[in-house]
């Protein structure tokens, strides 16, 4: 199983207990990358795709809407598929 395939079928399992940062490594696997925040918000983007993602941390979890917002924008944008393009 590919990587990008695992980390899709964790946060489909996990999206309403995942730890935050692991939410923030998962983003970046699948290529976005760290545009800024503040205070307890993280801002993730990725070229060509025009949504960004806004992340954050309470008590060290993510909040399960913003999981499914990066779950959605994995399966609108076929990011999975990349996996094997690069």
């Amino acid at each position: 199983m590919g990587k990008r395939i695992a980390l899709y079928a964790e946060l489909k399992k996990s999206k309403n207990n995942l730890r935050f940062e692991r939410l923030c490594l998962i983003a970046e696997s699948f290529g976005f990358r760290f545009r800024g925040g503040k205070g307890s918000h993280r801002i993730y983007v990725k070229k060509g795709i025009k949504e960004m993602l806004n992340f954050q941390n309470v008590g060290g979890k993510a909040k399960p809407y913003q999981v499914n917002q990066l779950l959605k924008v994995i399966e609108n944008n076929n990011l999975i598929q990349e996996e094997s393009n690069v």
